[in-house]
Parts: structure tokens; C-alpha cells; sequence
């Protein structure tokens, strides 16, 4: 019997004297190929063939024939163990910590957490899945007061030798409180351990009566190859999170459904507080977002009620962020407070405006803080409501500001052309420089509407900046670029210009590559909308020749760099990295199973993204919120856009080649590395992050062409193509009906679509976040908003400006209040959280065994990514081809400087990020 208990997996340890010295049943290798062996009823008549043939291969050959008969026909009862990793909560609130005694002590009279065990095969008497006894977990109750991160718990199971490989568990929690089940490991079949990553809370019976499924992560199945024991758990499982799109949800809902944005004005608290729809059958398209359910508003049927802070917005339970990284948000939302109390309150006590007067004032942030060097003296800190609190903070130096990267090698290097032009291509939005490819530039806006957009740019206007070439030669020659931010902008400038404090100009920027293959600025086009058909509507200012036409080009690369923050901040940042990428999110939750290999490759890219996106349409996004107080459009930024969404946004040139070429900044060449020639050589962003791209790429290559060997696989793959047309049909309804959507027929196809997504999330997500603060944290580099227009000579405004210039600029950049509320803004979302993901990291943990073909891909795009970052770094530190200023090109976005190696999966700072 001895023998028979090995292979039933009964006992590893006891061994009879017969097999005392034999190794081959400790060998995990055995166990995974002759696991049926002991295991499966269906194979009883041929099971001594079988084991003669094991015995015959392995080093025991000379065990005996007979001692295999000593194996028992019928099924045999054995136990197996289940560890349950239950993470603790740091800090308990007191309801928490009363309701966690109270199930403590109710635990020992059977309101208690039991888990069942599903096999993947089928009981032939039920027809349904084999499932084992219910198990309890032990010593919930002595367990309870421990105070370790994590805590194990254990319960044992019998089943039957014929019970098959566990697939699947249940977990029901019959407590008052929910828990964080981090992970289930059995022991005990022959098999060997047999793990489950949980990664979920799990709800009380109480709300969520039905029981929580996690599958094993013993190898991802495609839906026609699920055991058969797994099917109906695995469309179960599906429908619970999708749900019946009816009801309010409640925060402990794990239900992934869609709706428009009709949730980010407020009207019950006026007019002036209400937002137009966007998506749906209003003209407005959009993506879609998290369904709430929330009731409608009072004066608005169509306008969902709103939820303000502290109380928090429903994403599914999941989604919400874990607490080190709550932790970590409210550290930052509490710095991002204590920096705008200050000049919150100044603005309240005094009738000042508070505008900078000088550099010195701007630098005083970052040296003095707020209090002391602008105009809050010990006088002035007996006015405030809490001064011993405020001054203990400001001796802690909480009011202070980190100095920008921008500022840590030369403070004026910003006032400089080339590093104007420089943050162009290796800045915070260095994706809108275009090849300019006819001069001059012509507008796409419809005439009727806007009336004739011709550009206000002549040749006589840059002729002098070409060395030497005329206009057409500098064309044909790719020595021409724009940044044009014209049709973005006026369609929107009468009502924002009508706004209080808020000046813009339509701008376009001219640069020309110099023959040491930098840029240079060599004209700015300022447009205004027409009033009338003589309105001079449209000026040009060109590099000055005297002190007052310098300060006036100053103004206007300010005004350019205020365009081109708006723009940044909601199209590039928050339209195409995270509005875009919820419908995909949403669809994946919805119509993947956690047990499909492409959810699996998925997951880790998709983390946070929906709290994020709320916590966005709750306090950033929203009427009156952080970006309408800071952007120049103001109450307009997200009808603006919609605006983009709808006429510039496109799936198919959303990945890196497609967009360098739509943009004329690449033009494919097969002899080169990446397959694109790039027209400026010295593009950080486009030279790293087609490394970047390459790399994500080969992975996803190596992964899809493993479970897809041919098209019929990704066409069968029900689930898959679901995802796919739920995303599009569903998630982007507004455009579901444009024929530039990418089909999905081929693992080609598959590849594309997966890397796209993947590079919008981690590299593309992270180039555009992380270099806020060490490019806008200066605000005279990157005003987010102008408060007056550049005076003309027949303006009465032209002598204030004359007299001095110096001061007017200074009038014309944000107030100190939208200055520090900006800085405190992108200093939250420019730090990386502490439980930050990268991906290529090899420590990052697996969410599946795997088999060796995709775990050393894995690593070897791990080393790849490790490649990558030497050879940036490398370059980096080459000063004679970049003149860096220190500010955070690609390289310091992409790749975390402190928080570990490797692209940011999610790139998610450690706040409310958008």
C-alpha cells in the first residue's frame, strides 16, 4: 500500500522499505506526464499498461511487475491541503477593526470562509464538474489579531483518486467583512502544487451571495480548448461581470459596464456648471466610460448625478486602487493641498491678484516656499485660520517645490530658441511636430463655418532663416517643420477669449533643421477667428532684432507653449492614453475569461486605469475641476476633446511607425533597424521609443504566434473576437462605422492590435506623464494658460507693453494661484507610485506556470528592455549630439530613474492622474 499511497499523493514522506530509495515519484516531471495515472477513472483498464511503460523508461526498472498490482482498482479517499494568503490592511479604521472581532469570534459557530474545489474533469453521475467537500479555513479567529502583512491560512480537502487535476476553487465568505485573497496553493495531489493567484477582494455572502471563482494558473486555455470541467464556470464567471446594465452599483460590484459621459457637469448647482454630453446620439462622439448607474440629476434627466470628494466614485472592487497605493495618493493629494492653501488664502485676505513681478518671485517657490518671500510675513500668518499648524508645516519645508530638471543646469535655458525647439522633440508632448510639407500651411476647417482659414505666412516671412535656400528647396530637402495647433483652437477662441483671465491665439510654429540637425523657430503665425472681411485676424512674429521685439517673440513662444500644454494635456494625455484605451479595458473584463492567454498578457497594463479615469471625471475633468482652472480653454477643454476624437483620432495610426509616418517625420526603409528612416536624426522620442516599440513587439510576436499558429485560431477564438468588436461597436460606438479600423483575422493582425495597445499604455502613457513637472514645473517654460494677447502698436495696451515689457509678460502668464495649483497638478502626477509595475522586469511576478517557450521569451525581452535602457543611457551621456538641459526627455519618462528598470506598465504616478 505503500506504493499506492505515493501515487495517490497521500504521502510524499512515508515511504515503505521497497521504494524507500526511488526518486521517480519525487520527480515533478513525472507527476506532470503520468498525472492521470492516479487520477483519471476513464483510463482504470489500461493503468498497469501504462505504468509498465513508466517503469520501463525510468531509472527504477528493476522494481518488480508484481509491486505495481499492489495499486487498488477503486477509488481512494486522500487528503489535500489549501494555504490561503490573506493580506492585511495597514490601517484599519474603527468600524473595520470592530466588525473584524466580531467575525473573529463569529468564525467558531460556522459563519466562517469555505473553499470547494473543481476539477476540470466531469462527474460521469452529475454530468456536471467534479467538485471536492467543502473546506473551512482553521484559526481565522487566533489568526485575526496578527499584524504581519500576511497572513496563511490552511483547510483540507478529501477527494477521490479519481477526482482529476483542481481547475478551479470557490471561496465563500460568510463573514461581515470583506478580505484580500491574494492567493490559494494545494498540496497534496500528485500532480504537484497546484496554485491560484487570487489578487481580488473577496465580498460577504451578505452582498455578493453567489460564490467567487478563481481558475488555477496552470497554463491559459483558449475557449475551444477549456476543460470540460471548467465551461460553465468560465461563462458564469463572464456573466457575472458583465452584468444585466440595469441598477446603481454598489462599491463592493465587481461589474464592468459602459456609459457616455454625461457625469462631468453639475447643472442642479447652476448654468454656468453644466457640460454638454459627450458620446452617445448627441453629436458629440466619444468614448465610452465605467458605467455607475448613478441617479439623474435634478434639473437634467439625461445628466447623471454627481459624486464629490472625499466620497469616492464606483469602479468595479478590483479596480480600486490597493492600499499602498491609496497611501500614496493621498500623500500627494495632501502636498498638492497644503501648496494651494497658501495662495488660496492670500488670494481670499488681499484684493491683489498676486502676479509674478519678477524671476525672482518664480524662484522664491523652490527655495523660500510660499509663505515667507511673497508677502505672508509673521503679520500676515496670524490672518490664517490655522497658523501654528501652517507654520510648523513651512518649517518641515511641505510648502516648497521641488526645483524643475528644467532649471538644474541653466536656469535660462528656456528663454533660448533652441531649447524651445529642442522640447519639440524630446519634451512632455513631443508627438505634434509635423513634416511641413506645403508652405504655406493650409487649414482643413470648413470655410462655410469658419470662413477662409489662408495662413498669414509668407516666404519673405522665413526666407532669411534657410541658409542660403529658397522655400521650395527647404521643402524638398525635409528641412521644414510646423507645429500647428490652428485647427484645434479657433473653433473654440471667440468663447474662450470671452472667458474671464483667459487670452489664446490659434498658433503655428515653423522650425528649420539646421545643417547640425537641430531646430530652430523661425516664424509663429497667431490667428485670430474673423470678425469682419477686413479684420486682421492673423499676425506673424518672427526671432527679434531688438530688445522689444525679443520680449515680443517671448509672449508668442508663450502663447505656442500654452496651445501646445492644452493640447498635451487633453488629446495627446488624457484622450489617447486613457479615455481611449477604457472601452478596450472594459470589453476585456467583459468578454475575456482570466483564464485566456490574451487577458493574461493584457492585466497587467490595464491596472488602475478605470479608478484612475474616475478619480479624473470626478476632480480633473470635471465642471470647474483642476484642468478648467488651469488650461486656457477652460470650461471648453473637454468639448475640445471630442472635437479631436472626432476628427483626429485614429486605432490604425495610434501605434508609434504609423504615427511617425502619418506625420512625416519617418518614411519606412527596410535597411534600417526598425524598418523607418527618421528625417531629424536627433529625435529622442521617435530614436528611443523605437527601441521601445521593437522590443514590446518581439514579445507580444513570441506570445501570440505561441497560442495562435494560424488565422483559423484567432478566428475561432469566440471570446477574442468578442473583445474585439465589443471595443469597437460598443466602446468607440460614436465610430464604430469608420472603414480605418484594423481587422482581426490573423495573428498579424493580433500582434498589431495587442502592441498598439500595450505602447498607448505603458511607453506612450509614460512619456507623456512623468515630464510634466520637470518641464511645467517651471511656469514661464510652459505657461498652461495666458491671461492677455500680444498688443499690436495700434492697441492702447502697446505703451504699458513698451514701457516695460518685462512686467507685461509677467501679466500675461498665469496668477500665482493658477500658477501653484498648475505646479502642485503635475508634481502629483509626475511621481511614480511605490507599488509601480514595469514590464521586462524579471522580478515581476508571473500570473501563470507557463511552459518554457513563453517564459524565455519573456526573459529574453526582459534583456532586451535591459539593452534598451543602457543604450539610452549611453547616449544620453553623449553631450556633443544633444544639448540636454536636464529636463526629462523619453529616457527619464520612459525608464523609472529610481523606482526599478524596465517601461512603466500602466505608468500610473501615485495621484489622480490624467
Amino acid at each position: 500500500m505503500a506504493l499506492a499511497k505515493e501515487i495517490m499523493g497521500i504521502s510524499l514522506v512515508e515511504k515503505s522499505s521497497v521504494i524507500s530509495s526511488s526518486k521517480v515519484f519525487l520527480n515533478p516531471n513525472f507527476y506532470q506526464k503520468e498525472n492521470q495515472l492516479c487520477v483519471n477513472r476513464q483510463f482504470q483498464g489500461r493503468r498497469n499498461l501504462r505504468t509498465r511503460r513508466v517503469l520501463r523508461q525510468s531509472p527504477m526498472a528493476a522494481i518488480s511487475e508484481n509491486l505495481i498490482k499492489v495499486v487498488p482498482e477503486k477509488a481512494v479517499k486522500f487528503k489535500v491541503r489549501a494555504v490561503v494568503t490573506v493580506r492585511n490592511k495597514n490601517k484599519e479604521d474603527l468600524k473595520e477593526t470592530i466588525v473584524k472581532h466580531l467575525d473573529a469570534f463569529t468564525d467558531k459557530f460556522g459563519r466562517n470562509v469555505s473553499l470547494e474545489l473543481i476539477s476540470t474533469d466531469i462527474d460521469p453521475n452529475t454530468k456536471g464538474p467534479k467538485k471536492s467537500n467543502q473546506a473551512v479555513l482553521k484559526d481565522w479567529s487566533k489568526k485575526s489579531n496578527l499584524k504581519t502583512e500576511r497572513v496563511n491560512y490552511t483547510a483540507e480537502f478529501v477527494v477521490d483518486s479519481n477526482f482529476g487535476t483542481p481547475g478551479a476553487i470557490t471561496v465563500t465568505n460568510k463573514h461581515q467583512q470583506e478580505f484580500f485573497l491574494e492567493s490559494i496553493t494545494i498540496e497534496g495531489f500528485a500532480c504537484g502544487p497546484v496554485h491560484f493567484p487570487c489578487n481580488s477582494w473577496v465580498q460577504s455572502k451578505k452582498d455578493h451571495p453567489g460564490k467567487r471563482i478563481f481558475f488555477s494558473n496552470q497554463q491559459p486555455y483558449l475557449p475551444n480548448e477549456t476543460p470540460a470541467g471548467l465551461k460553465s464556470l468560465r461563462e458564469r464567471e463572464l456573466r457575472d461581470l458583465r452584468g444585466d446594465g440595469t441598477g446603481v452599483r454598489k462599491l463592493s460590484d465587481r461589474v464592468y459596464d459602459y456609459d457616455i459621459y454625461n457625469d462631468l457637469g453639475n447643472p442642479d448647482k447652476g448654468i454656468d456648471f453644466a457640460r454638454p454630453k459627450l458620446g452617445g446620439s448627441n453629436n458629440v462622439p466619444y468614448p465610452r466610460r465605467c458605467r455607475t448607474g448613478r441617479a439623474p440629476t435634478d434639473t437634467d434627466m439625461s445628466a447623471e448625478s454627481r459624486v464629490e470628494k472625499p466620497k469616492p466614485l464606483y469602479v468595479p472592487r478590483d479596480e480600486q486602487f490597493e492600499e499602498s497605493k491609496m497611501n500614496a495618493f493621498r500623500t500627494g493629494r495632501l502636498k498638492a493641498v497644503l501648496h494651494n492653501l497658501i495662495p488660496s488664502l492670500m488670494a481670499s485676505i488681499s484684493t491683489n491678484n498676486h502676479d509674478f513681478k519678477g524671476f525672482s518671485d518664480i524662484d522664491s517657490l523652490y527655495s523660500k516656499g510660499l509663505l515667507l518671500k511673497l508677502g505672508l510675513q509673521d503679520e500676515m500668518l496670524k490672518k490664517l485660520p490655522l497658523p501654528k499648524v501652517v507654520s510648523s508645516i513651512q518649517e518641515g519645508d511641505l510648502l516648497k517645490y521641488d526645483t524643475p530638471k528644467i532649471l538644474s543646469k541653466d536656469r535660462f535655458a528656456w528663454l533660448r530658441d533652441d531649447e524651445f525647439a529642442r522640447q519639440a522633440i524630446a519634451g512632455v508632448n513631443p508627438v505634434n511636430i509635423e513634416r511641413l510639407q506645403v508652405f504655406p500651411p493650409v487649414s482643413k476647417l470648413d470655410p462655410e463655418i469658419y470662413g477662409t482659414q489662408e495662413s498669414a505666412l509668407k516666404e519673405e516671412h522665413i526666407l532669411g532663416h534657410l541658409n542660403g535656400m529658397t522655400v521650395q528647396e527647404a521643402l524638398d530637402a525635409n528641412r521644414l517643420y510646423i507645429v500647428d495647433y490652428h485647427d484645434v483652437y479657433l473653433p473654440f477662441l471667440d468663447r474662450i477669449n470671452a472667458l474671464d483671465g483667459r487670452k489664446a491665439y490659434a498658433t503655428r510654429t515653423i522650425f528649420f533643421l539646421s545643417d547640425l540637425g537641430t531646430l530652430k523657430p523661425i516664424a509663429i503665425e497667431l490667428s485670430l477667428p474673423q470678425t469682419g472681411p477686413s479684420s486682421r485676424s492673423k499676425r506673424v512674429v518672427t526671432p527679434p532684432v531688438d530688445a522689444t521685439g525679443n520680449w515680443m517673440w517671448q509672449l508668442a513662444k508663450a502663447h505656442v507653449c500654452s496651445n501646445d500644454a492644452g493640447v498635451h494635456q487633453l488629446v495627446n494625455h488624457w484622450l489617447r492614453t486613457h479615455a481611449c484605451l477604457e472601452p478596450f479595458i472594459l470589453a476585456a473584463h467583459r468578454q475575456l475569461s482570466a483564464m485566456h492567454p490574451i487577458y493574461k498578457l493584457l492585466d497587467p497594463h490595464m491596472r488602475y486605469t478605470l479608478e484612475i479615469n474616475a478619480l479624473a471625471r470626478q476632480s480633473l475633468i470635471s465642471a470647474d475641476g483642476v484642468i478648467e482652472a488651469c488650461f486656457t480653454p477652460g470650461r471648453y477643454c473637454m468639448e475640445m476633446s471630442a472635437a479631436a476624437y472626432k476628427n483626429l483620432w485614429r486605432f490604425d495610426l495610434e501605434g508609434l511607425p504609423a504615427d511617425l509616418i502619418r506625420r512625416g517625420m519617418a518614411v519606412p526603409d527596410p535597411t534600417q533597424p526598425h524598418g523607418l528612416k527618421l528625417l531629424i536624426e536627433d529625435y529622442p522620442y521617435a530614436a528611443d521609443g523605437l527601441m521601445i516599440w521593437a522590443a514590446i513587439e518581439g514579445w507580444v510576436r513570441s506570445y501570440v504566434n505561441h497560442y495562435y499558429p494560424d488565422s483559423a485560431q484567432v478566428c475561432n477564438d469566440r471570446e477574442l473576437q468578442a473583445w474585439y468588436a465589443e471595443s469597437i461597436n460598443v466602446g468607440h460606438a460614436d465610430l464604430r462605422n469608420e472603414e480605418w479600423w484594423p481587422t482581426l483575422a490573423t495573428p498579424e493582425d493580433l500582434i498589431s492590435i495587442l502592441t498598439t495597445l500595450i505602447w498607448l499604455a505603458s511607453a506612450q502613457h509614460a512619456s507623456l506623464n512623468f515630464g510634466q513637472y520637470p518641464y511645467g514645473g517651471y511656469v514661464p517654460n510652459r505657461p498652461p494658460l495666458m491671461r492677455r494677447l500680444i498688443p499690436d502698436e495700434n492697441d492702447p495696451e502697446y505703451a504699458v507693453f513698451h514701457d516695460d515689457p518685462q512686467k507685461y509678460f509677467f501679466s500675461a502668464l498665469p496668477s500665482l494661484l493658477q500658477a501653484t495649483k498648475f505646479m502642485a497638478v503635475v508634481d502629483t502626477l509626475s511621481t511614480h507610485s511605490p507599488d509601480e509595475e514595469y514590464i521586462g522586469d524579471r522580478h515581476q511576478p508571473s500570473t501563470w506556470t507557463g511552459d518554457a517557450e513563453i517564459v524565455e521569451a519573456f526573459y529574453d525581452f526582459s534583456s532586451e528592455i535591459r539593452r534598451i535602457e543602457k543604450e539610452i543611457d549611453d547616449r544620453n551621456a553623449d553631450t556633443r549630439l544633444r544639448n540636454r538641459c536636464g529636463a526629462g526627455v523619453l529616457p527619464y519618462e520612459l525608464l523609472a530613474p529610481s523606482s526599478g528598470p524596465g517601461v512603466t506598465c500602466r505608468g500610473v504616478p501615485n495621484s489622480v492622474s490624467i
